[in-house]
């Protein structure tokens, strides 16, 4: 087997994520989050025959040339988005496939980075785009009237505080644009304080909330998710690890409402009838991380692992509303 250049580092939950898409020899997997090539590089080194890997960030498509050249041509990787999955991979000729993996969210690789603009914890320009394009945080903060910024950080963030929030943010930049994410934080603090010894920074909630809005990743997850539900094959594996509530509420539902054969019904209505089940569960979930590794890997606390066995039956169109997958257009704070 060729030999794998060296990662960088050790995604989250990865002896997890290798068990539920065991057995890998020769299958084909669809890495929808390739970032820094953690999950591919293992599943490779797990003998899988071939790894499509996707991720919308130039800087991780770069970066991960090296990755590709030690493959052995058993790695692809494509610039894109993971809700397009299923037309991707059938672009590298692949037109079903026997796994797909996703690891929801921001990748560390983009926190480390203050020149991307996603860390509260470190000054840079307030971007947050994974792709490098389209508005960015700053021209959110920047644009949107006090209702819609509070809207934003009370669905997307579930921060309680989102009205104060957001009158601070318009009431500074009235008279100085926002342009940096030292001045959001800055923002911030002077409503709610500052980091207190074992809290949560206040900046948090409202950090999480511009980002998931700049990058739509509520939607892009649930059109991924349908995406997967295309393009495996019977008994292909989708297994999905995601580090907040907004995100495992919405893969939860998923699963439950694709692997649900019977309806409720009373003893004076009969059950419904529902679709057949496009997934098969397997074993007690979420699967969470052990202690060893949240001893080592503070990120791993809020990650939990969610995956369904495909079956024969056709895949069916995605609700988002049934979902839960927020919209601001429809929701209040």
């Amino acid at each position: 087997m060729t030999e794998l250049a060296a990662a960088p580092h050790v995604p989250v939950l990865l002896s997890e994520v290798l068990s539920a898409l065991s057995p890998l020899e020769g299958v084909v997997v669809v890495d929808g989050t390739f970032g820094a090539g953690g999950y591919s590089r293992a599943i490779l080194a797990g003998g899988a025959g071939r790894v499509i890997a996707i991720d919308r960030d130039p800087t991780a498509i770069e970066a991960g040339a090296a990755v590709v050249a030690a493959s052995g041509g058993r790695l692809t990787l494509v610039p894109g988005t993971f809700s397009e999955l299923d037309r991707l991979a059938r672009e590298v000729g692949e037109a079903s496939v026997d796994a797909v993996v996703l690891d929801i969210g921001v990748s560390s690789m983009q926190l480390d980075r203050a020149e991307r603009g996603f860390s509260f914890r470190a000054d840079g320009p307030l971007d947050m785009r994974m792709s490098l394009s389209g508005p960015t945080a700053a021209d959110v903060v920047n644009t949107l009237d006090v209702k819609e910024l509070a809207r934003l950080f009370w669905i997307y963030g579930e921060e309680k505080q989102s009205m104060r929030i957001a009158r601070a943010i318009v009431a500074r930049r009235d008279s100085q644009p926002f342009s940096r994410t030292a001045e959001l934080v800055s923002a911030i603090e002077s409503v709610l304080g500052g980091k207190r010894f074992g809290e949560m920074h206040p900046a948090t909630r409202a950090f999480q909330a511009l980002r998931i809005h700049v990058n739509g990743e509520l939607d892009q997850l649930s059109d991924a998710l349908a995406a997967a539900e295309r393009v495996l094959k019977p008994g292909g594996r989708l297994v999905v690890v995601t580090f907040h509530s907004l995100e495992d509420r919405i893969v939860k539902r998923f699963f439950a409402d694709r692997s649900r054969e019977r309806a409720g019904g009373s003893r004076h209505q009969p059950e419904a009838t529902v679709p057949p089940a496009t997934f098969r569960l397997d074993g007690r979930q979420p699967v969470e991380a052990g202690e060893a590794e949240l001893s080592t890997n503070p990120r791993a606390r809020s990650a939990k692992l969610r995956f369904g066995i495909r079956t024969e039956a056709p895949a069916r169109p995605i609700d988002r509303a049934a979902l839960g997958v927020p919209s601001l257009a429809r929701e209040r704070p």
